[in-house]
């Protein structure tokens, strides 16, 4: 099996720093582009599926880069971004105390705020995600892409990392918009075969 691990274009929310989570929003036009040049990187890999997270710039990323591909695309939450509760939509660099900051660099301190998800809780449904995937008989010869998010992407490979551990949650760095982890999962285990590859100049 190989998974081709991709995190959405660039939405209007991003290019504002705004928090986005489980918000809704949607691809900007410079989010459209990355997603149709990374399809086209992508254009001879022969997906036999898709999962993607149910928020539509996930969705619209998949669309764009499978294009004319006809393959089966499935929605589902468990690959849906971390949510942020009382604190999407809001300007990152308005938040009060330490909650970015721990956040992206001090990830083993990080508290959630008022209805928001910790970082235990998105790994333990990625998880189920990954255990569920991998285990599928039917896709074990299978090339299939996933399309999701910067956070819930670190956590879904945190299934695949060396001692991965929730201090080094984010593997040195946050995903590109469009930036692409190729995972190869076999009886052998799991082996990540390219981090965080961008097909845009």
């Amino acid at each position: 099996m190989k998974l081709y691990i991709i995190r959405h274009g660039e939405t209007q929310w991003n290019a504002q720093k705004k928090l986005q989570g489980a918000s809704d929003t949607e691809l900007n036009e410079k989010g459209i582009a990355l997603a149709r040049e990374t399809g086209k990187a992508l254009a001879e890999i022969p997906f036999y599926c898709c999962f993607t997270s149910p928020l539509k710039r996930a969705r619209e990323t998949a669309r764009l880069v499978l294009g004319e591909k006809k393959v089966p695309v499935y929605a589902d939450k468990r690959i849906q971004e971390i949510s942020f509760g009382e604190w999407e939509g809001r300007d990152s660099a308005l938040l009060p105390g330490k909650m970015l900051d721990n956040f992206f660099h001090h990830t083993d301190c990080y508290k959630a705020p008022e209805g928001g998800e910790s970082l235990e809780e998105i790994c333990r449904r990625t998880k189920d995600f990954w255990e569920d995937i991998t285990s599928r008989e039917e896709l074990q010869d299978k090339t299939i892409l996933i399309a999701t998010h910067g956070c819930a992407m670190r956590a879904l490979l945190q299934n695949v990392y060396e001692n991965p551990s929730m201090a080094d949650f984010w593997h040195g760095k946050v995903p590109p918009n469009c930036g692409v982890n190729i995972v190869e999962v076999s009886k052998k285990g799991a082996f990540l075969l390219e981090e965080d590859v961008v097909y845009y100049a």
